[in-house]
């Protein structure tokens, strides 16, 4: 860190830096260093310290970590409210996949990421982790706006537009990975296999031997569906978690995303190999996917953070809400209101994040040394009052729309409510252009 770097103040009313566990300092201040915490202070200690310093006073705000969205499908934005209310497949196979056969190319990828990064940083969510084609689109549209996030490499064996065979799939992504990520300090990337149907034995195997090779995470949609799992056994004679444990995929590195079907010899088994879970509950919920069992996977020791999906199944991109949702379920489906208290829930969407993207030394808590990535939600609203316990308000009542700032790497990204960088009207722009084109394309009955 240089020590020539402008110290800055944030002075809000209240800051969970979720480590400590379960901690709401009141009248701190956040002290910042160029792109890095450098300490939290009792406010009249940080006022004494850095006389000279800019402070930012924000009354009636709690200030946390940036929000890890631990799995989504950015470019999707463009698809959102296309083909709502049907079963998974059928969703898939009739609808998103012949549209995306349709349209998707470089500019569709970029343009519907740039529009998910301005809705994401509009409500909280400083890093995501990203899977779909053309993961280079994806890379420029964050790195131009100034997006921290893992961009997954896709793996699958239908052809598209992207690559034609499972090969060429892992031989650009591989490309990719020299040339775009590893030159960027806020983006990572991982390999994402699809899924256990949309991937053959030696597309997993091939998969595997690079990112051992390389140190790299797997992300992939496992156990989603009991329609999934039903015909895998019926297929193979076996579920597709025992096929994934049999090609040794199972182990740290692996990121799994949604695991709503999930009985207790595959929990353990998970546990056992410290699998990380990526939780998507608005998704699951509305296309009835079935329910992760948080409350379990978390008693057994496991990692699990908070994805949104992509907007084409949720359909928006609002952490707070996921958190809320998250939380909720939870106690619903262990028929304990005790499971997953607000902290635990901020924590799923801060830290147990970055834990499953391998950046917990680098974000998803306040911290000092750690990247400045943070923001402010604006609790002043009648809505809110009486503020008892402002964490249980951020998690169960607040939504994206009451954020105000928003902080990456130390740089003011979003500030009381309004882009400080982001081009809004070219988005909306290219936006409108694409409806029009989906629209003539075909209007889901």
């Amino acid at each position: 860190m240089t020590q020539t770097a402008p110290i800055r103040l944030i002075s809000p009313t209240w800051i969970a830096p979720v480590i400590p566990a379960g901690v709401v300092l009141e009248n701190h201040s956040l002290v910042v260093a160029g792109q890095h915490i450098l300490a939290l202070l009792p406010t009249p200690e940080a006022l004494l310290a850095y006389p000279d310093a800019a402070n930012l006073v924000l009354t009636e705000h709690i200030v946390t970590p940036g929000l890890v969205n631990a799995h989504g499908h950015a470019a999707m934005t463009l698809l959102r409210g296309y083909a709502d209310d049907r079963q998974l497949m059928d969703w898939l196979n009739n609808h998103i996949w012949p549209v995306e056969a349709q349209f998707v190319d470089y500019d569709f990828v970029y343009d519907g990421t740039c529009l998910a990064v301005a809705e994401m940083l509009r409500s909280g969510t400083t890093c995501a982790a990203d899977t779909y084609f053309f993961p280079d689109a994806v890379a420029n549209a964050f790195s131009h706006n100034h997006f921290r996030g893992q961009v997954c490499m896709p793996v699958v064996e239908f052809p598209n537009a992207w690559a034609k065979t499972e090969d060429e799939h892992i031989h650009k992504g591989l490309q990719f990975r020299d040339n775009l990520v590893k030159n960027n300090p806020l983006l990572t990337t991982a390999f994402a296999p699809h899924s256990p149907y949309t991937v053959s034995d030696r597309g997993f195997e091939r998969t595997l031997v690079y990112a051992e090779e390389l140190q790299l995470p797997i992300h992939l949609h496992l156990h989603e569906t009991s329609t999934e799992v039903g015909d895998a056994v019926k297929s193979r004679g076996q579920r597709p978690i025992a096929r994934i444990h049999d090609l040794g995929l199972l182990s740290p590195l692996l990121q799994t995303v949604h695991m709503t079907q999930l009985n207790s010899a595959e929990i353990a088994l998970l546990a056992d190999n410290n699998v990380h879970v990526a939780h998507c509950p608005e998704s699951n919920l509305k296309l009835a996917s079935g329910f992760c069992p948080v409350g379990e996977l978390r008693q057994s020791g496991i990692n699990v953070a908070i994805g949104t999906d992509g907007a084409a199944s949720n359909n928006n991109l609002d952490m707070l809400e996921e958190m809320r949702t998250a939380a909720i379920l939870a106690k619903a489906v262990s028929q304990d209101a005790t499971m997953v208290s607000a902290f635990d829930a901020l924590a799923m969407a801060t830290i147990n994040g970055a834990r499953l993207l391998g950046l917990e030394d680098t974000i998803g808590s306040l911290e000092p040394g750690k990247r400045a990535d943070f923001i402010a939600v604006d609790l002043s609203d009648l809505c809110f009052q009486p503020v008892l316990n402002p964490v249980s308000q951020l998690v169960y009542a607040a939504t994206g729309h009451q954020v105000s700032h928003v902080w990456i790497d130390g740089r003011h990204l979003l500030a009381a409510g309004q882009f400080t960088e982001l081009d809004s009207q070219r988005i909306r722009a290219n936006t409108r252009q694409w409806q029009h084109k989906i629209s003539q394309f075909r209007k889901p009955a």
